[in-house]
């Protein structure tokens, strides 16, 4: 199975749909305050993936690492995402169990997304040619 690199992005659109689903259904289910609990655990796990997809695209290229850059992202993403991370934590708003329930639905969305592609086998190569779409098929 073959990744693309549209994986993550697609991964992070897919995510934010969810976060905004359960912050509007939670709301009106469980209460603003749970709702806006793992809407901020999602939005804040979301960051972490862009910053270290980012920080692989970056590092891992054959042409060699964009040092600078890396360096900037390295400095954004451990200390101070972390940082506002921990506040977030501490702080009395938010419930740390609903924080970190919202962050594991990123990782939840990630294995989602791979198994339906697993299963639709959208990027299995057959022959000399990729499957794109089941438009395709």
């Amino acid at each position: 199975m073959i990744i693309e690199m549209g994986f993550i992005g697609r991964t992070l659109k897919s995510a934010g749909i969810v976060g905004l689903v359960i912050l509007i259904f939670g709301s009106y289910y469980f209460g603003f305050n749970p709702a806006l609990s793992v809407f901020t655990g999602i939005i804040w796990g979301m960051v972490n993936l862009y910053f270290l997809s980012a920080l692989v695209r970056l590092t891992l290229r054959p042409e060699g690492a964009e040092k600078a850059a890396a360096l900037v992202i390295v400095l954004i993403k451990f200390p101070l995402l972390y940082f506002v991370g921990y506040l977030i934590m501490t702080s009395n708003f938010f419930n740390p169990l609903l924080l970190v329930a919202g962050f594991t639905i990123n990782l939840l969305v990630i294995v989602l997304k791979a198994a339906g592609r697993a299963l639709l086998k959208l990027d299995y190569v057959d022959g000399n040619e990729e499957q794109k779409s089941l438009k395709s098929v």
